[in-house]
C-alpha cells in the first residue's frame, strides 16, 4: 500500500508544479517517473503520451493513470489520478472564486501572459525531449513531419492523425521486415 502513498504524493507535487496542462507537465513527469524513480522508460512514457493524446479525457489524468496501473494495478491508477487532479482542483476552485474580481487589474493580465509563455517554452522542451526518444529512424522523421503539417497547417484530428500514424509504422516496419527476409 506505501506505492500507493508514493504514486499520490508523487503525482501530486506533478499536478501543484504543472501549470497549462498535459504538454507542460511532460518535462516533471519524465523527470520524476523516468529518472527519480524509474516507473517507466522515455520510450513508454512517449507510448502512454501517445496513448493518452487519442483516448478520451485530460492528458494528465490519462497518463496518471498508465502509470500508477503499470505500477500498482487499479488502485495505483486511481491513486495517481487522485494525486495529479487534487492540487488542480483546489487551486482552480480558489481562483475561481477570486479571478472575476481580479481579472481586470493590469498586473494580473501581465502576469497571465508570462506564465503562458513559459508554458509555450515548457511544452517546446518536452516535443524535444519527446522527439530525441521517438525519432531514431528515418521513417519517423517522415511520419513526424507529415503529421506535423497535417496538425498544425491542415487541421486534422488528432485521433485520426494517430491512428494513421500507428499505421504507417506498421506498413514501415513491414517493408523493413520484408527487406531483410
Amino acid at each position: 500500500m506505501n506505492l500507493c502513498f508514493d504514486l499520490f504524493f508523487t503525482f501530486a507535487r506533478i499536478g501543484v508544479c504543472t501549470f497549462g496542462g498535459g504538454y507542460a507537465m511532460l518535462p516533471i513527469l519524465q523527470r520524476e517517473v523516468v529518472e527519480k524513480r524509474g516507473w517507466c522508460t522515455d520510450q513508454e512514457l512517449a507510448d502512454y503520451y501517445a496513448i493518452g493524446q487519442c483516448t478520451p479525457g485530460v492528458l494528465a489524468v490519462n497518463l496518471s493513470t498508465f502509470i500508477g496501473a503499470r505500477q500498482k494495478g487499479i488502485p495505483g491508477g486511481i491513486a495517481a489520478v487522485l494525486g495529479v487532479v487534487s492540487p488542480s482542483l483546489i487551486i482552480i476552485t480558489l481562483i475561481a472564486a477570486l479571478l472575476k474580481n481580479f481579472a481586470h487589474i493590469p498586473a494580473v493580465i501581465h502576469a497571465f501572459n508570462g506564465i503562458r509563455a513559459a508554458v509555450t517554452a515548457l511544452v517546446a522542451s518536452s516535443v524535444v525531449k519527446l522527439a530525441k526518444a521517438a525519432l531514431v529512424r528515418p521513417a519517423a522523421v517522415v511520419i513526424y513531419l507529415t503529421v506535423l503539417i497535417l496538425a498544425a497547417w491542415a487541421g486534422w484530428s488528432p485521433v485520426i492523425l494517430v491512428i494513421l500514424a500507428g499505421l504507417a509504422g506498421l506498413i514501415c516496419q513491414a517493408m523493413e521486415g520484408g527487406l531483410r527476409k
